[in-house]
């Protein structure tokens, strides 16, 4: 009998769910499935989630500290299911992120996950590289913590970071017109491939490799002497280097492959409308258009759990 080849869950490109939604995740492991409803036709798919069934959880967040607080990470192990963290760490900005933990906090968040589950299962996203104005002045960028964040991530142990330029979409676009003055800037592909040259060149004493996540033009200009290669931030091909066993590696067709995603195949399993992500970034396409919150606004917000 042939055996059941295992799947990647991914947890999640549309929410937070290791900062805002823990408690659901593992209640759904306790009961061995997942019902995923796809936001785009609202069909309902049913996902085993045993560990039988699951090889690898790749979780996604802005906020380890509820998971690492709550052994959710060892609690997961101890079942059989190896895990692989995308951590998005962005210099400190109140406007553009103003509801994640301070920037020292995330580092220690960064330095606990490598110890307990390995640097090898940890990569650093600094993402997405914005610029904006603000008030008509200069233009200003995100960039100010890079050097920082880079050293402690090195000191940790990680070796892989991913970066994108901002995205625009029609719904980010509504929520950064609520912000007086604030206009989001993209610089030209010119610019752009000698901002990730100077990244590059910023990481390379510390032995970390840039990766690009959905810039295949950009990739295409850099020279030939550049390292800098294209993401696949759920690497099905890295998972079974450092966990073994079997899984399919081939790409994802549902993500963007045109613009050079190299994310191989999985199965993501939060929502957007029903796990909005509470950390209200003024960049992110995958926050439900609501009242803005956190020091930007003067608002704050309050988390409900389901």
């Amino acid at each position: 009998m042939n055996a059941v080849e295992k799947t990647v869950l991914s947890a999640s490109r549309r929410t937070d769910i290791p900062a805002f939604y823990m408690d659901w995740f593992m209640g759904q492991i306790e009961k061995g499935i997942f019902k995923i409803k796809n936001p785009y036709n609202q069909k309902v798919t049913v996902i085993p989630a045993g560990s039988d069934r699951v090889h690898t959880i790749v979780f996604w967040s802005k906020d380890f500290g509820p998971f690492l607080a709550g052994n959710f990470g060892e609690r997961l192990q101890r079942r059989g299911y190896h895990l692989f963290f995308n951590f998005t760490i962005n210099s400190e900005s109140g406007l553009l992120e103003p509801n994640v933990p301070r920037l020292d906090q995330r580092l220690e968040q960064l330095e606990t996950l490598c110890r307990l589950f390995g640097a090898e299962a940890v990569a650093w996203r600094f993402d997405p590289l914005c610029f904006y104005r603000t008030g008509g002045g200069k233009v200003e960028d995100n960039r100010c913590d890079f050097k920082r964040i880079a050293r402690s991530a090195s000191r940790s142990g990680v070796q892989r970071c991913i970066t994108s330029f901002w995205d625009d979409y029609p719904k980010i676009r509504r929520r950064a017109a609520a912000v007086k003055g604030f206009r989001f800037i993209l610089p030209s592909l010119e610019e752009q491939k000698n901002i990730v040259l100077e990244m590059e060149s910023e990481l390379s004493p510390l032995k970390m490799d840039l990766y690009l996540c959905c810039e295949k033009e950009l990739l295409g200009l850099l020279p030939p002497e550049s390292k800098v290669s294209g993401s696949s931030c759920i690497p099905s091909d890295h998972l079974l280097r450092i966990f073994g066993g079997s899984l399919p590696l081939k790409r994802d067709q549902g993500q963007r492959v045109k613009a050079g995603c190299g994310c191989m195949v999985s199965v993501d399993i939060g929502s957007y409308r029903e796990q909005p992500c509470f950390h209200n970034c003024l960049f992110c396409y995958a926050n439900p258009a609501k009242r803005p919150c956190g020091p930007a606004s003067g608002v704050g917000c309050r988390v409900k759990k389901d």
